[in-house]
């Protein structure tokens, strides 16, 4: 409830000029002087009866907690606003009070207990006839549906919100919900209708006095601005939102307000600015406990990282970002994470394919063998057993097995005839290269096993480390089958190409010398789909989701919800 309540007799002297003090000072982001106020307000109440306000101003107190990020203090606050409520039978005081708490649910990410908590408030403000708090309720509902996914049910909510409110003429609160529904157009690519959208929004925010509220504003209009890749413009919105925030000394959103910067400058070539910004975006993201945020900061590192080719650092920050996600996952409520995590598995694995390209730029004879490899490795580790859930990341292994050959010369990599004793050496260093190279890097499930023993043999007498039968790691064995196939059946510098029946022969005879048995077995049973799945065209590293187009600014290239404002 914004307006006071209305009881028999009017509240003590003082009181609602003290409220409407403590309302300027929320609206400019003083939230300690609001409180303040709003408690000076609250002693002033003692004795004189007026429950009902008293409640309205113990949710308004905790409402400042909220805003400077103290949940748990606020949280406290509704309960006993709630409480005070019930003992005076206020069902609409009570109304509001649940939808406070649910207002913390949601900021929490436990969107199964906001969504509970905003019907019963709903039902509650019914019984009350509290429409203006039922118009909330639905533009609450709006943002979890949006959070969701479900556009359709959210464009629905808002509109129907919107029209109460201008039924109603409660011009203040329509702010924050053009806000949302510019970045839900901007999510569905009706750029157009957003930037209307944005434009009411401000407004509104304006005619409300509601600074805030017009910095939220500002950073989702930025977002437009990067998906219509109009860059100075959103420069322009950027430096509005920084400078209104600073100001009011408002951190909330500067975690946002940096990201975007940095998006700006990574795709105006300013790398080291778009670093700086990206760095300071996680570090206030992590500093918030803003889990996506930080999870999105990683990804957008991990496209200015690839940008420059630094390929051990794309694939350290995605690794980060599907860390935060996995965490994420584990928490109820939280929706959208498993596309989350399959769109970012199908980022690793662009990033790995390409890398693995790049590789094999050097040998002219091994075009495509990596993604060969891959495709016959899956398939294999598949029949033998893989969690379905680490394929992924064996993929990612399989892709990139070769990595140490960038350390050879080329020379040596494409000599026609048989290597001297020199030669050879450096060739058989690059396991060891390759796994050296990765160090750095951690990863959710240990490629560098699969990179440093695929030339181990079954029986002891492979590079680099003369290891034998279950020593070898298993993902490594598989591994071997599948890159020697790979290599008999593709023509090299040295021989031309073998047919699959004749490369099978050769390797037949192999079986329990240099490859696992048990695995080749499996290996020979399933080629035949293997292959007819291959000549259809349809490989296993292309049967992951789809990416969108490469463009930096792609409306949907980020599934993760850019920041709202519940209300009450």
């Amino acid at each position: 409830m914004n307006g006071l309540p209305r009881p028999e007799y009017g509240p003590p002297a003082g009181v609602s000029e003290l409220i409407d003090a403590a309302r300027e000072a929320e609206r400019d982001g003083r939230h300690s002087v609001a409180r303040s106020r709003f408690v000076a307000a609250l002693h002033r109440l003692r004795g004189s009866g007026q429950a009902a306000l008293s409640s309205a101003l113990t949710r308004w107190i905790g409402r400042t907690h909220g805003d400077e990020g103290d949940n748990e203090a606020a949280l406290d606050c509704y309960e006993a606003a709630l409480a005070i409520a019930e003992a005076c039978a206020s069902v609409v005081d009570a109304a509001h009070a649940v939808n406070w708490k649910a207002n913390v649910a949601f900021g929490r990410g436990r969107l199964d207990e906001a969504t509970e908590l905003y019907h019963l408030a709903s039902s509650m403000a019914e019984d009350g006839e509290e429409r203006r708090l039922m118009a909330m309720i639905d533009q609450n509902l709006g943002n979890v549906a949006n959070i969701r996914g479900d556009r359709e049910e959210a464009m629905d909510r808002y509109k129907a919100s919107l029209a109460e409110y201008r039924e109603l003429g409660v011009q203040e609160c329509l702010g924050p919900l053009l806000n949302n529904i510019g970045m839900l157009q901007t999510d569905l690519g009706e750029f157009s209708e957003a930037e209307s959208s944005f434009e009411q929004a401000l407004i509104s925010c304006d005619g409300a006095k509601d600074r805030t509220g017009k910095v939220l504003v500002l950073v989702n209009r930025t977002r437009l601005c990067l998906a219509e890749n109009d860059l100075v413009r959103a420069r322009d919105h950027s430096d509005a939102a920084l400078d209104m925030s600073t100001q009011l000394g408002e951190e909330r959103w500067l975690g946002e307000i940096h990201k975007n910067y940095g998006v700006l400058f990574r795709e105006a070539k300013r790398h080291a600015l778009a670093e700086e910004s990206l760095n300071r975006a996680l570090s206030l993201a992590q500093k918030g406990e803003d889990l996506l945020l930080e999870a999105e900061v990683n990804r957008e590192l991990a496209d200015l990282f690839r940008h420059q080719h630094r390929n051990c650092e794309v694939l350290e920050c995605l690794t980060r970002a599907q860390m935060v996600f996995s965490d994420l996952r584990a928490r109820p409520g939280v929706a959208d994470v498993d596309r989350q995590i399959a769109r970012l598995e199908a980022e690793f694995l662009r990033v790995v394919q390409d890398w693995g390209e790049s590789i094999e730029s050097k040998d002219r004879y091994t075009q495509g063998h990596c993604v060969r490899v891959a495709d016959y490795a899956a398939a294999l580790a598949l029949a033998a057993g893989l969690d379905p859930a680490s394929l992924v990341w064996f993929k990612m292994g399989a892709l990139l097995h070769d990595l140490g050959k960038v350390t050879v010369p080329e020379h040596i990599l494409n000599k026609a005839g048989q290597l001297t004793d020199e030669e050879w050496a450096e060739m058989k260093r690059h396991p060891e290269a390759g796994a050296e190279m990765l160090a750095e890097a951690e990863f959710p499930w240990d490629i560098r096993p699969m990179v440093l023993h695929h030339h181990e043999r079954w029986d002891g007498k492979g590079y680099p480390h003369g290891i034998a039968g279950e020593e070898i790691p298993l993902s490594a064995r598989i591994l071997c089958v599948a890159d020697v196939f790979d290599a008999l059946t593709t023509t090299r510098s040295y021989r031309s190409a073998l047919s699959s029946d004749v490369a099978m022969e050769i390797m037949e005879g192999d079986a329990g010398h240099v490859f696992d048995p048990e695995l080749f077995a499996i290996f020979k049973e399933r080629l035949p789909s293997i292959l007819t799945t291959r000549q259809r065209g349809a490989t296993q590293v292309e049967s992951f989701p789809a990416l969108p187009s490469s463009g930096a600014f792609s409306a949907v290239k980020s599934q993760r919800r850019p920041p709202v404002r519940a209300v009450a």
